[in-house]
């Protein structure tokens, strides 16, 4: 033994007896199932338990995917701040579910695969098991009976039942709700609804038929175009595309291919998504990026005629139609071809033409132009606006004026109709446009008298909108007045119509990947597709020998992906009894995305081993059902990351209201209650080359830093992989316990804001716990040092202020605050020669839910048996809430001459008395002219 090491009392808390207990509390708590929370039926329901009947709480995190890199100690910051708040609840009489899982299909184990061969699902088990030790390692009181994971075939089974659920749907516009699709079948047959031809229902063939219902599923097979990326070897939703056309994961470029594709009809539940966002208790800028992203806009569809057929534009100000000069459709339109004549009209201005002979040049090299930019750069707004003149010209529809028709990059063909009216007067961009190519600009709104900008965008009544043949006019109206005008006029002309469009495109709902669900779809001979009996659920992935997707050559239109499902010949070509007797079919060889299984999970949590139904009614409504009329219902509580704020969130809001609306869930929004935690982040470093060097490794000599004897240049960056920066949380419970870590992380600062990690920080946590401990144990001899005598009054009141103090930090989820408040309790006890025992034991209570190993060790300590993750949380006394005494600053002419120590309920009179007294000095006998005594605060005086 060091010398070092025969100093340390023989008790004292350390990291290494920090780390006995944590071990010992771990088991004890699985072995027990002391974080089981009872179902009010089936299999997991416990009448015995401590909390059955008492009020439900549901506290859920974001699940992770389990990399091969295991955890660093920016990931667990969210689990432990829903692991003490669960504790609490758990103490405070609430019934806690707390479950966690793992969304572990994705591409990292399936790049891994086709690099090494190995299996995904080996790869994924291994991570799987080693994500549960480092969470077990860190003391988080989850329900053991309800781990689940995307990648189980028990789990999938019911993703593959869901799927068939939309599959099997259509949306009712009139009802606002989906449907079954046997019910629009009858409504076919009874023809109570028109086919697409007008033809009686029963005079179209099955084939039809099957291809009229096919068309309204809610989800569908489309061929359209697709963000195909051939260094991941599938196709991307948009979401999953970055603005400069590259994966979000990898980096890779991204091509636009026409493929066919399952899509997801989310933009049927665009109002229903925006309007309920509104329900829901989540942060703010959360709601906003919802609603921007599906991008509801209101407005109306005009038709400009031309030549060849009619440029359909939608537009939010309808009511500026009059100033609409020129036309600009994206270089994709696919009616640019068709207007595109052979030569210049006459009168083209040169302006116009981009210096070539023919508007075909110009065209072709304007495309080629377009082609080589990404979007972001496309749709700059700082970026010099360029464009060519087609050669065509459109009719204004409201004036007879003829416009020209510019192609421009910043017009896209992916959104609303790739095709806009350009309105200079009235939008900023197009009077730059109009600018460059000395473009008519005539104002239709009038701006006040004292405006001297460009384009005006505000406020006022319509002015030259009046049709010369007396038709029309606008002219003095209001812009919404305007807009209902104009809107009507439109609708009776047959020029247009009122809209409400999206910025949301359809989910693109399957990738060309291995490690996915398999759909639960087959092919017959018509080509169209068959959903399967839920009997024949799962479809199981079928063992292959070659992972990899083939990818086509980008630059090859024609070409097409070959997927590793699609050359398991004997899983592919199958023959089925699907009720008309045995056929050969063929099965879909794509696979779901990554986001279908944690689309749902919160529900599969309710009831884990239910294998006759998604979950129990019952179950469900107790976890998840509305708590009053106008509930939305959903988790009570979700943490997770601003990474979801869009795509997961919009993505599970979507599927849970097909489920509501076919009956199977009670809540129409699956997440109550939002909040995002903060990230870690950490110090990094790069060489004079900005070569990042791993921060381990680096030294601080007199202020600089030095790797392996150069200087190098620090930074501050998320912790991760990429900057070589990453601490593990395995390395703090070895160095320190778990419990430390736990503390230092809830303590570094409020959960919704990223903190800085400072390795060398941690200790404080650690002789915070120390101090802690040895108000309960003796470091020498192990003893109690809780005696059962009562505190004195002073420490009475510090314990209750601080219990009443935590109590309502964390119901706020204020655990920063909430530990310094245990600090202050300890510090203030410390001092005392023997800890009360009516001291210790609230203290041990409420330092639980953070240090929850040391807790409980202290607690037996105290003489108690088994857990205290049922023991009442301390409540305190309202009596010794209430001051003494009150503290007056005493101001004699505005500056403070003393301060005043009075009763707390002392009369004015007797305020006035001592603060008077308190000043004499300053007052020189002369008389106050005035004494102004502001209850509880302080005393001014003018003299």
């Amino acid at each position: 033994m060091s010398e070092e090491a025969a100093d340390i009392p023989p008790f004292r808390y350390t990291a290494a007896l920090a780390g006995e207990i944590e071990a010992r509390w771990q088991d004890h708590w699985e072995a027990h199932g002391t974080f089981d929370a009872p179902n009010p039926t089936g299999d997991l329901a416990d009448h015995g338990h401590p909390r059955a009947g008492a009020p439900k709480l549901h506290v859920q995190d974001m699940f992770p995917y389990p990399s091969g890199a295991g955890l660093h100690v920016g990931h667990p910051l969210g689990y432990i701040g829903t692991d003490s708040y669960t504790r609490y609840k758990r103490m405070a009489g609430y019934n806690v579910l707390h479950p966690m899982g793992f969304d572990a299909f994705g591409l990292p184990a399936e790049q891994y695969a086709v690099q090494t061969g190995t299996h995904p699902r080996v790869t994924t088990e291994a991570n799987v098991e080693r994500y549960r030790a480092q969470l077990r390692r860190l003391g988080l009181g989850y329900d053991s009976r309800r781990w689940v994971s995307t990648t189980d075939v028990g789990y999938y089974r019911w993703t593959q039942w869901i799927f068939l659920q939309i599959f099997n749907s259509w949306y009712d516009a009139a009802a606002r709700k989906a449907r079954p699709i046997a019910e629009l079948i009858a409504s076919f047959e009874a023809g109570e609804r028109s086919t697409p031809d007008g033809r009686p229902w029963s005079e179209l063939s099955p084939v039809e038929r099957r291809e009229v219902v096919d068309d309204h599923r809610l989800a569908y097979v489309s061929q359209a175009p697709v963000n195909w990326c051939p260094g991941l070897g599938t196709v991307l939703a948009n979401e999953e595309v970055t603005p400069d056309g590259r994966s979000e994961r990898g980096n890779y470029p991204v091509f636009q291919r026409s493929l066919k594709q399952w899509m997801m009809r989310i933009t049927a539940y665009g109002d229903r998504l925006v309007d309920d966002l509104d329900t829901l208790d989540w942060p703010e800028p959360v709601k906003l990026m919802q609603r921007n992203w599906i991008g509801r806009s209101t407005g109306a569809h005009i038709e400009f005629p031309t030549s060849e057929a009619p440029i359909r534009v939608f537009t939010t100000r309808p009511d500026t139609v009059f100033g609409a000069t020129y036309m600009v459709l994206a270089p994709e339109h696919e009616l640019v071809d068709r207007l595109v004549p052979a030569q210049w009209p006459a009168g083209t201005r040169d302006a116009w033409t981009g210096g070539h002979a023919t508007p075909a040049e110009a065209v072709a090299e304007y495309r080629r132009e377009a082609a080589a930019k990404t979007e972001a750069e496309r749709t700059a707004d700082a970026k010099v606006k360029t464009g060519v003149f087609v050669g065509a010209y459109a009719t204004n529809p409201v004036n007879q004026e003829r416009v020209p028709v510019f192609i421009a990059d910043y017009v896209l063909a992916g959104y609303g109709t790739g095709a806009i009216m350009a309105v200079p007067g009235q939008d900023e961009r197009d009077w730059e446009f109009a600018e460059v190519f000395e473009l008519p600009i005539i104002r239709t709104v009038q701006p006040p008298a004292d405006f001297d900008g460009k384009a005006y965008t505000g406020e006022g009544p319509a002015v030259n909108s009046t049709d010369p043949e007396g038709r029309l006019s606008l002219d003095g109206l209001g812009i919404a007045d305007a807009k209902a005008r104009i809107i009507q006029w439109l609708e009776a002309e047959g020029a247009g119509s009122g809209a409400v469009t999206y910025r949301l495109r359809d989910w693109l709902f399957s990738r060309q990947r291995y490690w996915g669900e398999p759909f639960p779809i087959v092919y017959d001979e018509t080509g169209l597709p068959v959903a399967l009996p839920e009997s024949m659920l799962p479809v199981e992935l079928p063992e292959v020998d070659n992972f990899s997707p083939r990818t086509f050559d980008p630059d090859d239109a024609d070409s097409n992906p070959e997927t590793p499902l699609s050359r398991a010949a004997d899983w592919v070509e199958v023959e089925l009894d699907l009720g008309d007797g045995p056929k050969r079919y063929v099965r879909e060889t794509n696979t779901m995305p990554q986001w279908a299984g944690s689309c749902w999970y919160e529900l599969r949590y309710l009831d884990p081993r239910n294998d006759k139904a998604l979950v129990d009614p019952e179950v469900e409504r107790y976890w998840l059902g509305p708590q009053f009329p106008g509930d939305c219902g959903g988790v009570d509580l979700y943490i997770g990351g601003m990474e979801h704020a869009v795509l997961h969130l919009l993505y599970a809001r979507f599927w849970h209201k097909v489920l509501f609306d076919l009956g199977h869930v009670s809540s129409f929004e699956p997440f109550r209650r939002l909040f995002n935690q903060g990230y870690i982040q950490a110090y990094a470093y790069r060489d004079a080359r900005g070569v990042v060097v791993p921060a381990e490794e680096v030294e601080e000599r007199d202020g600089k830093y030095f790797h392996e004897g150069l200087e190098v240049f620090r930074e501050y960056g998320k912790m991760g992989k990429s900057l070589k920066n990453v601490v593990t949380p395995d390395e703090m419970c070895e160095a320190y316990g778990a419990d430390t870590f736990r503390v230092y992380e809830m303590a570094m600062g409020p959960l919704d804001v990223s903190r800085p990690w400072e390795t060398r920080a941690v200790v404080g946590s650690q002789r915070f716990l120390q101090r802690a401990w040895r108000l309960v144990v003796d470091e020498e001899s192990g003893a109690s040092r809780v005696v059962d005598e009562p505190a004195d009054a002073k420490t009475r009141r510090v314990l209750h202020r601080v219990i009443d103090g935590v109590r309502n930090d964390m119901d706020e989820l204020r655990f920063n605050t909430a530990i310094a408040k245990l600090i202050e309790l300890t510090n203030a006890v410390t001092p005392l020669p023997a800890t009360p025992r009516e001291v210790a034991e609230p203290l041990v209570l409420m330092l639980s839910p953070f240090a929850p190993h040391i807790a409980e060790e202290l607690w037996q300590r105290l003489g108690h048996s088994g857990s205290l993750a049922y023991t009442d949380f301390p409540v305190a006394d309202p009596a010794l809430l209430v001051a003494e005494s009150v503290t007056y600053p005493v101001q004699v002419n505005g500056k403070v001459r003393g301060r005043v120590e009075v009763a707390a309920g002392a009369e004015e009179d007797s305020v006035r008395e001592a603060a008077l007294a308190a000043v004499g000095d300053h007052l020189g006998g002369r008389d106050p002219r005035k004494v102004i005594v502001v209850p509880g605060r302080m005393v001014s005086i003018v003299v």
